[in-house]
């Protein structure tokens, strides 16, 4: 194991030394993130950063902005969660997958410096691979960074870095046990990240969120630049060749784009490179059509809150005149499930209810009174083992509820043999508390 003398840790050993360190839970507060930098050689003053919150849109727009300023010549950093199949698309620099092998020796290094903390005061999963991610960065002389926080932005890890612009996506309802259970409490919690004098770009909220933002924005004298649906609209023509499907995806290119352009002296990108780079911009499990061997087509999306699973009902309406065939649903309890299966459950009227691959999976039984009740003539179907469901459909089948039921998803739609439960697991850190 680690730290053993003469002894290499593998990369299995290294995604184990990880995975422990999820039951330290999810502690908020900065003071071990920055310690632990510190101890790294405070890696995150060699580099330039877009810090991007919000409670939904964050993954989409960080592709959209690292494809834009990689399309301009620029070495791009990219830091996101969850990962859907490998720990290693956390970690990413233009588009490549941090090496397992620098995995490795990065956690290496980590399990060094963590074993030097008091007892009961170990960082936590995400904190450790928050230096991690940086420390690669550095390694591979980043340009810049698109950085998404993990859960919130004040109290989050990834808010020890000073980014040149903060984005906050939209407020909306999720994770109340952990940011609060208003609008406002949950916007102050992303307005942390604004910090003074940086500018912030800000996309469609509700007016509580939005006067909690522009206060803070206020004190923190940073320049604030709202994304309203007018913006939205007057973008139209720049976002209509997005490659991403939904309205949704439109106004978080706007929100992109938007922040490009107040970059655009710091970092200038022109026009038609901004345009391409919407048109080949890609974000695996956000409506993302895979049609299979035996001609099955999936429609697989991450909604994972009430606010995505309506994005998500809107968008299929568009995408599938005449409704899903099918209907492959699986929640996390700590989710607005049963608001959820109210959404979802009219988009098709045979539905395979199934069981997440984690500890905090809402049961198919569960499931199957609140999708029968949202849409009655529906024929409801209980099997926990997601293959069993996809054998059984046919035609076009809407697959959702959850971005780790993505990952489940894409492990058997299209396998590559390379990860699988033992890496997926690493996700189960947000919210724990042990």
């Amino acid at each position: 194991m680690a730290g053993s003398a003469g002894h290499l840790m593998s990369y299995r050993e290294a995604i184990e030394y990880l995975y422990s360190l999820r039951f330290f839970g999810a502690k908020f507060g900065l003071e071990n993130t920055n310690h632990l930098a510190a101890l790294a050689g405070n890696p995150q003053e060699q580099l330039r950063f877009i810090h991007v919150a919000g409670t939904n849109g964050k993954g989409s727009t960080c592709a959209m902005l690292e494809s834009i300023y990689r399309a301009s010549g620029l070495r791009v950093g990219l830091f996101t969660s969850p990962h859907l199949i490998s720990f290693c698309e956390r970690i990413q620099v233009n588009r490549t997958l941090i090496p397992e092998e620098k995995v490795v020796e990065l956690v290496s290094r980590m399990h060094e410096l963590v074993s030097g903390f008091p007892a009961g005061s170990s960082p936590t999963f995400f904190e450790v691979v928050t230096v991690i991610a940086l420390m690669h960065f550095v390694r591979e002389k980043c340009d810049l960074v698109i950085w998404e926080t993990g859960l919130g932005g004040r109290l989050d890890a990834t808010n020890i870095v000073t980014p040149l612009l903060s984005i906050i996506t939209n407020v909306q309802f999720d994770h109340q046990g952990w940011l609060g259970n208003t609008l406002g409490q949950i916007a102050f919690e992303k307005a942390g990240i604004i910090k003074p004098g940086i500018p912030v770009v800000c996309g469609p909220s509700d007016a509580e969120a939005l006067e909690v933002i522009h206060k803070k924005a206020v004190e923190c004298a940073a320049p604030l630049h709202l994304v309203t649906a007018e913006s939205v609209a007057m973008n139209s023509r720049q976002t209509a060749h997005l490659s991403l499907h939904g309205a949704h995806q439109q106004v978080n290119a706007v929100v992109a784009v938007q922040a490009v352009r107040v970059l655009q002296e710091t970092l200038n990108v022109p026009e038609e490179t901004i345009d391409q780079a919407l048109q080949d911009v890609s974000w695996a499990g956000r409506l993302q059509w895979i049609t299979t061997e035996r001609q099955q087509r999936f429609l697989l999306d991450g909604a994972h809150n009430t606010a995505g699973a309506k994005a998500l009902r809107q968008a299929v309406e568009q995408l599938i005149p005449g409704r899903p065939d099918h209907l492959i649903v699986a929640m996390l309890r700590d989710k607005d499930w049963e608001e959820m299966c109210r959404i979802l459950a009219p988009l098709a009227d045979d539905i395979y209810l199934c069981a997440v691959e984690s500890e905090r999976t809402v049961t198919p039984d569960e499931l199957a009174g609140y999708c029968q009740a949202a849409n009655p003539k529906a024929r409801v179907h209980c099997t926990t083992a997601l293959h069993e469901a996809i054998e059984q459909v046919r035609g076009v089948t809407l697959l959702t509820g959850s971005l780790y039921f993505i990952g489940q998803a894409l492990e058997l739609l299209q396998p590559t043999g390379n990860a699988g439960q033992g890496e997926r697991g690493l996700n189960e850190w947000t919210g724990v508390s042990r």
